[in-house]
């Protein structure tokens, strides 16, 4: 098996350090394997896709706007 270092902040480390009973190395080749089953399903559904690259800017645009327009009504305060 390879080895990997990974950086993370000091206070997440000194969370982790609580929990000594957790194989944190289990748990980060868990999040790789997810990420990589993430990646492989959008990747077959992109192959498939008829959308061309500015078609899915302009869609991306469109949700955006679409959703800071929700958020502006459902909390008025926070604009």
């Amino acid at each position: 098996m390879v080895s990997i270092t990974l950086a993370v902040p000091e206070e997440l480390k000194k969370e982790m350090d609580k929990t000594k009973f957790i194989n944190w190395s289990e748990v980060a080749r868990e999040a790789i394997r997810e990420r990589i089953v993430q990646l492989k399903i959008l990747e077959a559904i992109a192959a498939k896709s008829k959308l061309t690259e500015e078609d899915a800017i302009e869609l991306g645009r469109k949700i955006k706007r679409s959703l800071h327009e929700r958020m502006k009504k459902e909390h008025p305060e926070a604009y």
